[in-house]
């Protein structure tokens, strides 16, 4: 397995299978062509075509798009459309703008955000103290209860973009619930850019954009966690993490890709290596 594999994994997709969903002409996700029937159930909320899917023109206003299509996802998923209600709003932005830099068209319930195709956000931390062998980067073991992807590796603070906060406040919120980390120390880590990819899953199509901090954390620092949603932390080399990164698939998909952003801007893997060109131009599809 290489690197770039692992970029590949996250980017894999067959657009045949999808309708195009449009706001006000704007393409927010996609829905799986399977699922169109369902949707005719709700005349006053969607507007169905032969090559698209869109919100209803009448629904002209973000609170009113808001309203409309909570009412819709509640009934699709009590019909078992798809699981785990999250009651966790997330913004819906047009599918281009990766960097949810827009005024969103309305929120929409996390869970149903896979069903329509809608662009998801989230933030990532990597925990990083520095000594005398290179960087040795905290990683998360996630619990065997988690809704998603129980028992993988993950990076030391990760977690979904809820409607009500910033990225930085979201970030310092997740460091806290995740790793104990006092918001003195967390309120220091630098914003590193984002990941972005797009992947088919059973859920449906997945496009998503991950926001990157790094974290330089003292050599006496253990994180804890406490929320619950993880079994622990080990600290490990980079040349573990790498190796675990390329050779097993212990971590959650996408936090080889920020692990690997990581070793890039970092120089952990530097222009000679043979990946260099691939990994860098493949990190936001």
């Amino acid at each position: 397995m290489t690197f770039a594999a692992r970029i590949a994994e996250l980017n894999r997709h067959d657009d045949s299978r999808y309708l195009p969903f449009l706001v006000s002409g704007a393409r927010v996700g996609s829905v799986r062509r399977d699922r169109i029937p369902a949707l005719r159930e709700f005349p006053g909320v969607f507007a169905v075509a032969e090559s698209q899917v869109s919100l209803a023109p009448a629904l002209a206003t973000a609170a009113a798009r808001t309203e409309a299509m909570a009412r819709a996802a509640r009934a699709l998923y009590q019909a078992g459309a798809f699981r785990n209600w999250r009651d966790e709003p997330y913004s819906v932005v047009p599918l281009a703008d990766r960097t949810l830099s827009t005024p969103p068209l309305f929120e929409i319930d996390r869970s149903a955000v896979p069903f329509f195709g809608i662009r998801a956000f989230g933030i990532h931390v990597n925990g990083f103290v520095r000594t005398g062998n290179g960087f040795h980067l905290w990683i998360a073991r996630r619990s065997k209860t988690a809704t998603v992807h129980p028992g993988k590796l993950d990076n030391m603070v990760a977690g979904g973009q809820p409607a009500s906060l910033s990225f930085v406040a979201n970030m310092m919120k997740e460091a806290e619930e995740e790793a104990s980390i006092a918001p003195a120390l967390s309120k220091t880590a630098i914003e590193a850019g984002y990941i972005s990819y797009c992947v088919e899953t059973p859920e449906g199509l997945g496009p998503a954009t991950m926001f990157v901090f790094d974290l330089d954390l003292p050599r006496d620092f253990t994180p804890v966690n406490a929320d619950g949603e993880l079994a622990g932390f080990e600290l490990l080399s980079m040349a573990e993490v790498l190796r675990l990164v390329e050779e097993d698939r212990e971590f959650k998909p996408n936090s080889n890709l920020v692990i690997l952003d990581f070793c890039l801007r970092h120089g952990v893997i530097g222009r000679d290596h043979p990946e260099y060109q691939a990994l860098a131009s493949g990190l936001r599809q």
